[in-house]
């Protein structure tokens, strides 16, 4: 075993070290601003409090996609988005969400989940599409294994493209799917 460790030992740390310059000609990686994610998220904040009475509970389900909308929506709940302070929470159980926010094309082996999730969860009930796959099949759409988008197997309130689409658009898309009348009737009707 010393032996293993005998050689980073020797060496040291290289955790203190200056990262390598990057090389000429490669731009710098984008990076949102921080000002348009506060204006939106405040904005949000205002609608699910008066909406919502303070807290939207969302349900994610995944009918099939490449994990690439959810890396996005867990970047919603890191330190930098941090979206539960602007008052939405993706919960556990459908029986306690306000909506679904569902990811990928709807195959055909996750389609009876998707029906089940739907059921299982309080109306009225917003279903928002994630993703191209969600919206429309994308890249995969024509496949046997797949149906389509979400909307094929269920009534979709609100579609958020991209491939994967960004932490900002999500939130802009929550804010849009608040922001429409059928929502507004269906928050009085709480």
């Amino acid at each position: 075993m010393f032996e293993i460790l005998k050689r980073p030992l020797q060496r040291g740390s290289l955790a203190g070290q200056p990262a390598l310059p990057l090389p000429p000609g490669l731009p710098f990686a984008m990076r949102e601003r921080h000002g348009d994610v506060e204006l939106l998220g405040e904005a949000l904040r205002e609608e699910v409090r008066r909406l919502f009475r303070g807290s939207l509970k969302l349900r994610h389900v995944d009918v099939g996609s490449c994990n690439g909308c959810e890396g996005e929506l867990t970047a919603l709940l890191n330190p930098f988005y941090d979206v539960q302070r602007f008052g939405v929470d993706i919960v556990a159980s459908p029986r306690h969400a306000d909506g679904l926010l569902v990811t990928g094309p709807v195959s055909r082996h996750l389609e009876q989940a998707l029906q089940l999730t739907d059921q299982a969860t309080p109306r009225p009930r917003l279903v928002i599409a994630i993703g191209d796959c969600a919206c429309d099949g994308g890249f995969c759409g024509d496949s046997f294994a797949v149906m389509g988008g979400v909307a094929s197997a269920l009534p979709v309130d609100v579609r958020i493209p991209g491939c994967p689409p960004r932490p900002a658009e999500i939130v802009e898309g929550l804010l849009f799917a608040l922001g429409r009348a059928g929502v507004r009737e269906r928050a009085v009707a709480r």
